[in-house]
């Protein structure tokens, strides 16, 4: 005996036999236009498995018929890239850094490719623009640890400070505190003594003596700084750490000996000279 199907008494279609409180499901065939969306959307995923990667086997993956792939064409881009550039980075490899600078050409390419450069490798530490942070110095100002010139940027650069490379920059300062080296009221004394530094009027007293017995060598007698042992001028109002009286006392106590990479290593030398470039022309370069 066959079935009758239920049939919804308002519309007098039949219904599947599913209820959900009094609500019938009614039998109604799927739209044609959906049925047809349908089927396309897998012939084209069928097309899409067969022309590009797509099917993960345990060793890797089909590799598709056109032989397609993201990374495959961004080092196509690439290598035109490089093409297009060629010339001018030729020039810029031939070129002293003061004929980069002289040379209107070559110093738009080197500023633009430097500071390209700097977003990728720098900005992470020295902010969008050179703007520094805590603890890593501002490239757009004059106040420069190392040196300004084109030639001391890019010996910072190529070598790094105080890491493992033989030529980077080499400094350190000794912790005070730590080390036993001066008690936590000669501490104090000489941390207001620096801090008065940087007003221009001295304070006279025991910070002046111990600032003379244990700090002139590397920051200078008035609290210049010393470009070849990148200590900081202390008579500006210039901090790398903070300028607030706690930070100085434990920056005396415990020092701040930060490193910076060689960038020899990661960077050809084109874009060396073009970051180099780039950062000297921030606004502080000399």
């Amino acid at each position: 005996m066959t079935d009758i199907p239920d049939r919804d008494p308002v519309t007098g279609r039949t219904t599947t036999g599913h209820e959900w409180d009094g609500i019938r499901e009614l039998n109604n065939p799927l739209p044609k236009w959906w049925v047809y969306t349908f089927i396309v959307t897998i012939l084209v995923a069928v097309g899409y498995c067969v022309l590009f990667p797509a099917i993960p086997w345990l060793h890797g993956h089909t590799t598709g018929t056109l032989g397609y792939t993201a990374r495959g064409r961004l080092d196509q881009d690439l290598s035109a890239a490089n093409e297009a550039q060629a010339g001018m980075r030729a020039r810029i490899a031939a070129a002293s850094l003061e004929d980069i600078r002289r040379n209107p050409d070559l110093l738009a390419f080197a500023q633009t490719g430097g500071k390209a450069a700097f977003a990728e490798n720098c900005a992470a530490c020295h902010r969008a623009g050179g703007a520094g942070a805590k603890g890593f110095p501002n490239l757009a100002d004059d106040d420069w640890l190392w040196g300004g010139k084109l030639s001391d940027i890019q010996q910072t650069v190529i070598h790094g400070i105080r890491n493992t490379d033989p030529d980077s920059r080499q400094s350190a300062m000794p912790r005070f505190g730590l080390d036993g080296m001066l008690t936590s009221g000669q501490i104090s004394a000489v941390a207001d003594y620096v801090l008065s530094l940087s007003t221009g009027k001295p304070l006279p007293g025991e910070g002046a003596k111990i600032f003379a017995d244990n700090c002139v060598t590397c920051h200078g007698d008035k609290g210049q700084g010393s470009r070849d042992v990148g200590a900081p001028r202390l008579s500006d109002n210039i901090w790398l750490y903070g300028g607030d009286r706690t930070t100085v006392v434990d920056v005396i106590t415990r020092a701040r000996n930060s490193s910076m990479p060689a960038w020899s290593t990661r960077l050809d030398p084109v874009t060396i000279k073009m970051l180099t470039v780039y950062v000297h022309a921030l606004g502080g370069g000399e």
